[in-house]
């Protein structure tokens, strides 16, 4: 044997499993770090969310409007009821159809005050 491969030997005995470990290990993840952000791609989802919330913004809008007209009847049958009471000085019927008219008046806003708040 040549004293070069006799040096080879002895010095590869003494390099620890770790050096010789890492000597190979890490060009190895680098590589592969390295062709992982070669491969990502960016994506980017533009109008993939009003195919989902259009529905429900839909159906908001749709009980908003009904609670709106419902809030109407109430105020005008209330208006009515005051009406009557007043006109037959009937205290009680007075302060029932006054808590229904107040209860119609916000029900019937209720859709102007959603949308003010941003809903």
């Amino acid at each position: 044997m040549r004293k070069n491969e006799v040096n080879k030997k002895t010095r590869l005995k003494k390099e620890s499993m770790f050096t010789r470990c890492k000597r190979k290990l890490i060009p190895a993840v680098a590589g592969s770090f390295m062709a992982c952000n070669l491969m990502m791609t960016t994506c980017f989802a533009v109008s993939a969310t009003s195919a989902v919330t259009q529905p429900l913004d839909n159906l908001k809008t749709l009980v908003i409007a009904v609670i709106g007209a419902v809030g109407v009847i109430i105020l005008a049958k209330n208006v009515m009821e005051f009406a009557q009471a007043y006109q037959q000085q009937d205290s009680s019927t007075m302060n029932s159809a006054l808590k229904g008219i107040v209860a119609g008046v916000m029900m019937a806003g209720i859709s102007s005050v959603l949308t003010f708040l941003g809903f």
